[in-house]
């Protein structure tokens, strides 16, 4: 095994201790300072000051940046071609997103080839590493065919385990004369032909909009695809109120994502389930859809447990900065710095029920990113500056090296 020491680590912030007094109301930031890591064969060796680093055959020197755990990217849509900037352009005339542009999504994802899609998927998949994302999940969602969804879940599958069946994002448009009909295709032969390349099922729950689905709709989707041995997620409550929350909490889905609009019933539900269903948030959709942020500050507030992920997609949030969501966490939603390094680190990992990613510890692997800055504070601080970058990674399939 090589043993490669990271030293002159300014601050390591390693979101494996208790709660830092230096951030009241903080979560667990474990914050170190003048800190040092080796690092094995991928893994971290050992964690302690600088000037105690034991001998490594590498060394690389940080100067004082920071070092955070990866960013855990728990909500992405990665598998699409096409482009719908004129959509938001649009959207930032005051027109309401309402979920139809996806089909157009759909159309251009149908047509490309599979070489055509696997390149643009890791494309932005290097985008997303250059900004600090070391983890990542991938959803379908852009073929709705049997065959489309498929593929997009195997290119998908190339690049993280986290895959994600969603051949119910919306109807698309030649089925829209017979919904049923529909539900009873993804529940039967694109589950069965997709599940073997999933690790997840979500459903766009949402009565709000004509193209996505309803209560009943969705719980179908669901209840089929844990049947198949999928797990669960849920897109809830983004557009207005809704069912979906509550639909997620009831069957134990691992995160509902968006929660835009909730009432006291649906934070009650979080905060019950907050050991099992994690609150995702996506305030880069809001950005990009003139939408009200979600209540960060209340949900934490209550006791819910808080995700943060960009939502990466073509449509409502072309954004694959884990960064750029941490400064709009701050400052739209009420959340300290602290709480929003947390929720794009450890919440996220919980919302993918991983305990290995998200986190520095020994033993756990050298997920890790790096910032031009001394501190984690910086990430809000200097917002759209690319001050974040993957350092040393392992998990989700991707490997990089230290640079020298």
């Amino acid at each position: 095994m090589t043993a490669t020491a990271v030293v002159g680590i300014g601050e390591l912030v390693t979101c494996d201790g208790e709660a830092d007094g230096a951030h009241p109301g903080g979560p667990g930031l474990g914050l170190r300072t003048d800190a040092a890591l080796v690092v094995e064969d991928g893994r971290v060796a050992w964690i302690g000051d600088s000037a105690d680093v034991p001998d490594a055959d590498h060394r690389i020197d940080l100067e004082g940046r920071a070092v955070l755990p990866g960013f855990v990217d728990s909500h992405s849509h990665l598998v699409f071609d096409g482009d719908r900037a004129a959509e938001f352009a649009a959207r930032m005339t005051g027109e309401r997103y309402d979920g139809g542009g996806i089909g157009v999504s759909v159309g251009a994802t149908r047509a490309a080839s599979e070489h055509r899609l696997r390149e643009l998927v890791g494309r932005r998949v290097a985008e997303m590493r250059a900004q600090g994302t070391t983890t990542v999940e991938i959803k379908g969602g852009y073929g709705l065919t049997v065959d489309d969804e498929a593929r997009s879940l195997r290119i998908a599958g190339e690049f993280t385990p986290e895959t994600t069946f969603l051949g119910a994002h919306v109807v698309p448009p030649e089925a829209r004369g017979d919904r049923a009909a529909y539900v009873e295709l993804v529940t039967g032969p694109m589950l069965e032909a997709c599940a073997p390349h999933a690790r997840w099922a979500d459903v766009f729950c949402e009565p709000n909009s004509p193209h996505a689905f309803t209560e009943d709709e969705s719980r179908a989707v669901l209840t089929a695809s844990r049947a198949a041995g999928l797990e669960l997620r849920v897109h809830g409550n983004q557009l207005g109120p809704g069912p979906g929350v509550r639909l997620a909490v009831e069957l134990g889905a691992a995160s509902v994502d968006h929660c835009t609009f909730l009432d006291e019933a649906d934070v009650s539900a979080l905060v019950d389930a907050a050991d099992t269903t994690i609150a995702t948030l996506l305030p880069g959709v809001e950005f990009s859809t003139r939408s009200p942020y979600p209540d960060a500050r209340g949900l934490l507030d209550a006791g819910v447990s808080v995700a943060l992920a960009t939502d990466c997609n073509p449509g409502t949030c072309y954004s694959s900065s884990m960064p750029f969501v941490i400064a709009l966490a701050v400052r739209e939603m009420g959340m300290t710095p602290g709480e929003a390094v947390w929720a794009a680190t450890r919440g996220s990992a919980k919302a993918l029920r991983r305990d290995d990613v998200g986190r520095v510890t020994v033993g756990g692997p050298a997920d890790l990113t790096v910032l031009e800055a001394p501190s984690h504070l910086h990430l809000a601080y200097r917002a759209g500056v690319p001050i974040a970058r993957a350092l040393v990674t392992r998990s989700g399939g991707w490997v990089d090296s230290p640079r020298p």
